[in-house]
């Protein structure tokens, strides 16, 4: 075999840099097609789009409502919760339209709590319904409520992007949740997901891919989205499992035991 030559180091550190970034290249591709393709239909399947996430999403407003409001106060509350009762269960038979007209009244005249719970069930029908555009004018109206209590405003603000990711900047995504994207925030794990994407999109995979491997380690964050975000952040080249036996169990695979010597 013919030596190599001082002179074709270079070259050969050229070719291998070039391949790199080649390889860098096909991967950021298809991590962006992948994305495109499936539209982040089970991303943002988390935030309402489904009758079910609209079910979840206002029981969940209708227990802070019941349990922070409706004690201290009499009267006029009582019969908000009972609105919102009977709403609910014509959401939950399937009944959108029904149930959007029990709504109105407390949509429009209701108080603090129940008035922003209200409006988040709303936001969520017109969501099933397809009307991103005037769910987010809902959830915006929520946040801009200053009667309606923080948890359901923060909440209305990662509903209301959600509802419009595509058509919004990056870095107004990334402006506007990363204050909640932090370890120990209720909505972590949602708004953590959406600003790690809008940093996919800017190109900073280094940021994109700790912050995934942050939700995938967080005990916290649901099951689901931590599987995504352990994959996401495979795909980045950033490490996200802290116990290999734990993450084999959450798939389902039995990791064999070695033979005794």
């Amino acid at each position: 075999m013919t030596p190599k030559t001082p002179t074709d180091l270079p070259a050969n550190q050229s070719k291998r840099k070039e391949t790199e970034a080649a390889q860098e290249e096909v991967l950021m591709r298809e991590v962006d097609e992948a994305v495109r393709q499936d539209e982040m239909s089970e991303f943002m399947a988390n935030y309402g789009k489904p009758l079910l996430a609209v079910i979840v999403a206002g029981l969940a407003a209708l227990a802070f409502y019941l349990f922070y409001w409706v004690p201290s106060r009499e009267g006029p509350l009582e019969e908000q919760s009972e609105t919102l009762t009977r709403a609910l269960d014509q959401i939950d038979a399937g009944n959108l339209d029904s149930g959007t007209s029990m709504l109105a009244p407390l949509a429009d005249d209701g108080i603090g709590g129940g008035k922003a719970a209200a409006l988040m069930l709303q936001g969520g029908i017109a969501l099933q319904q397809g009307k991103a555009d005037e769910a987010a004018k809902i959830f915006a109206a929520i946040q801009a409520d200053d009667d309606a209590p923080q948890a359901m405003r923060d909440l209305a603000a990662i509903r209301e992007i959600a509802a419009t990711y595509d058509s919004l900047k990056p870095a107004d995504i990334i402006a506007r949740l990363k204050p909640m994207a932090v370890p120990g925030n209720a909505y972590f794990g949602s708004a953590g997901e959406m600003v790690a994407m809008a940093y996919l999109e800017q190109g900073k995979r280094k940021e994109s891919g700790t912050l995934f491997a942050e939700i995938a380690k967080n005990d916290d964050v649901p099951d689901s989205l931590r599987g995504r975000a352990r994959d996401m952040a495979g795909l980045l080249g950033v490490d996200a499992i802290d116990n290999v036996e734990e993450v084999l169990e959450e798939v389902g695979v039995e990791r064999n035991t070695p033979p005794a010597e």
